[in-house]
């Protein structure tokens, strides 16, 4: 069984008791019915994260100059901005949908193929969608929040939109030449990781209980992506289900740490 499998077939398995746990819990942390098994993955993801994932990501910062790693940030966003597209035109913004794929032709022929973000200097916005969000458009709850493991933060229905459908329409996750997809995938895990160096250390350096700190950021963040920046005010068990802490950086917040 290669690594991916076994990674798709653990995040299953705890989707599969979030969404058991979801149905028959009812007490516990409103939104969080999961919380002790959550920690317990947490932690995992942690020490996992502590061993491998951010002795690599400041190896990577160390020897590659920051224009090279910019530029292979630049290619991979300018991938995303694909599915991003997509997204849009899902939920109807039709607008930032065609400024994605503008973005997209833009960079790759001016930006040499993706290395140079030509479009964000022109005055194209760079947005951020995936099929989460467009099930929380169309009015998809939440269900209850759910620690993945190596992906960290997600609940019911963004994990499902992850594993169901964005790593399907992923271009590096579906590329058919499995040493060239691992590569990729590895290269682009470890730059994500190297961005968020500085993020992760400040959150770690302010939060008394990282688990709470993140899990607060994550249900911000994502309401606040689904609604464009202005969701509509939340309820009081909404208030206390997402435990609020300040977002310190979206890297912090992300929800997939390695994707």
């Amino acid at each position: 069984m290669t690594l991916s499998c076994l990674i798709r077939r653990l995040v299953l398995a705890v989707l599969l008791a979030g969404s058991a746990a979801g149905c028959a819990t009812t007490g516990g942390r409103p939104g969080d019915p999961l919380e002790p098994i959550n920690r317990v993955v947490f932690d995992f993801n942690d020490v996992f994260d502590r061993a491998l994932m951010r002795p690599v990501a400041q190896g990577y910062r160390a020897v590659l100059p920051e224009m090279v790693r910019t530029g292979v940030t630049n290619v991979f966003s300018n991938i995303e901005d694909v599915w991003i597209a997509a997204n849009n035109l899902l939920q109807g913004k039709v607008e930032n949908g065609l400024q994605d794929v503008m973005r997209v032709t833009i960079n790759t022929v001016f930006g040499l193929g993706g290395l140079i973000d030509v479009a964000s200097d022109a005055g194209l916005e760079k947005h951020n969608e995936d099929f989460g969000q467009t099930l929380g458009r169309w009015g998809v709850g939440n269900g209850p929040y759910l620690v993945l493991p190596f992906l960290g933060p997600s609940n019911l229905r963004d994990g499902i939109a992850l594993l169901g459908v964005d790593y399907a329409a992923d271009p590096v996750w579906s590329q058919g030449h499995i040493p060239t997809r691992n590569t990729l995938y590895a290269t682009r895990s470890v730059n994500n990781r190297a961005n968020a160096l500085d993020a992760v250390s400040v959150m770690e350096e302010a939060a008394l209980d990282k688990y709470r700190f993140v899990r607060g950021s994550y249900m911000q963040r994502r309401r606040s992506l689904i609604y464009d920046g202005d969701p509509p005010r939340e309820t009081d068990e909404e208030q206390r289900s997402s435990s609020a802490l300040p977002i310190v950086n979206n890297q912090v917040a992300s929800g997939h740490p390695i994707r």
